[in-house]
């Protein structure tokens, strides 16, 4: 009896089913591990595995719940999906809760969570319906462009606004659906180019409004009539829309600053995570020093989030960081491999879209890490502590395995042919 509940409820790629419960389980180890910090505050040493245990768990059942519907039903959620999108988005921006300057968060009956993580998923959805609704013999019909267009109008930017590297994410992955759909190639050249002059506009005005931090630990200034009237000052609506500028502008300043300098000359006050991340990757000496053993994660703000990568190498080493690499690039491989064999094309197209949010994010989150892009607020899915978060990232692999077990294969459709052959020979011949 529990061998038959168990194949009817965990159904779909084995291999993706393994990669999902390797991450979880490097999850479960290195946020133990990561959250010093949390431990500290609370006084309970047990108390944020604890609770990121229950959210993997809530993710684990909203997950077999996604892979046990099929994936034929996904389309009906996506348009009640992107009106609470778009409404979420809209809420955030007048009411929402702001955490490191950020303001991201909305509460509902007492649930905190992002709206950009469900807009992420309805974009996906969208914008692989409108592609297989508008396939012809020769790619995808050039109004498909437009239709995409006008949704990502409605989204994206209410995300860029207060998100802008999970906006830029965004695009990148609807792209790159775009190119998997076989969009003309003419549209999505026009679009990069047209992409690059926004995103040059938009560095433009990040600089130019943007007030960079330049305070001194050392240096004291002495407060002024002229600083104090500065200070009550009502901030102008320019300010307002682009209050995220200055601290764009610091991250892609101390990016681009290539200067060398010594490790005694680091400010470990002004610049702490990228110089803690740094010490953590660099006192690793290549093989780790071990799960739990960690020091930099009593020092690195977002240890057991954005910055897990650098706890992950400093405790497991090279080859610790190549395998949860490679996990997510199996991930990105398996779906491709699934897709292709799928007969329709929305489901191979949304399921495109799920993995390329996935990897794309933890991809970036690395490079973040290991200080080749930028520092933003991407964490790594599957493995850092979050929390709708979390639970989405489980949806999106729940969707994939659904997919891999309901979504019509060509293999099948290729057998089904062959009986059919044979019930008309069997006929002709009698």
């Amino acid at each position: 009896m529990l061998d038959k509940f168990f194949s009817k409820k965990f159904k779909g790629d084995g291999i993706i089913w393994a990669v999902f419960f390797l991450l979880c389980i490097i999850s479960i180890i290195e946020v133990y591990s990561a959250s010093s910090v949390l431990t500290y505050k609370s006084g309970n040493y047990w108390s944020p595995v604890l609770k990121h245990f229950g959210l993997l768990v809530v993710g684990f059942v909203c997950m077999i719940v996604v892979l046990n519907i099929k994936c034929k039903y996904f389309k009906i959620v996506t348009p009640f999906l992107l009106l609470a999108a778009f409404i979420t988005l809209l809420w955030v921006l007048v009411a929402g809760q702001s955490t490191n300057g950020a303001q991201r968060w909305i509460s509902l009956v007492g649930i905190q969570f992002q709206p950009s993580e469900i807009a992420k998923g309805a974009m996906v959805l969208a914008v692989a319906q409108i592609l297989s609704a508008m396939q012809t013999e020769r790619g995808a019909d050039r109004r498909a462009f437009k239709y995409i267009m006008i949704v990502c109008a409605f989204i994206i930017p209410l995300i860029m606004v207060e998100n802008l590297s999970t906006a830029a994410l965004l695009c990148l992955v609807i792209v790159m659906m775009m190119f998997i759909g076989r969009v003309p190639m003419a549209q999505i050249g026009r679009l990069m180019g047209i992409g690059m002059l926004l995103l040059i506009f938009a560095i433009s005005m990040i600089m130019l409004v943007g007030k960079e931090d330049t305070s001194n630990n050392d240096t004291k200034l002495a407060i002024t009539e002229q600083t104090v009237e500065a200070e009550i000052q009502k901030p102008s609506k320019l300010e307002k829309i682009f209050h995220r500028a200055g601290t764009w502008k610091s991250r892609i300043i101390k990016h681009l600053d290539n200067k060398e300098i010594s490790p005694y000359e680091v400010d470990l006050d002004k610049d702490a995570q990228v110089a803690h991340a740094n010490i953590a990757i660099a006192s690793s000496n290549i093989v780790g020093k071990g799960p739990g053993n960690s020091v930099e994660r009593d020092f690195l703000s977002q240890a057991f989030s954005d910055f897990i990568y650098a706890i992950i190498i400093e405790e497991m080493g090279i080859i610790g960081a190549f395998v949860v690499c490679l996990l997510y690039i199996i991930l990105l491989f398996r779906t491709a491999s699934i897709a292709n064999r799928c007969v329709n094309t929305f489901p191979a197209l949304l399921i495109m879209g799920l993995a390329l949010l996935l990897v794309t994010q933890a991809l970036f989150n690395m490079l973040v890490a290991v200080g080749l892009v930028p520092v933003t607020g991407q964490p790594l899915p599957l493995i850092s502590k979050g929390g709708t978060s979390t639970i989405i990232n489980c949806i999106y692999i729940g969707a994939i395995l659904s997919v891999s077990y309901s979504a019509k294969k060509k293999d099948e459709e290729l057998g089904e042919n062959d009986k059919n052959k044979q019930v008309k020979v069997a006929y002709q011949q009698a």
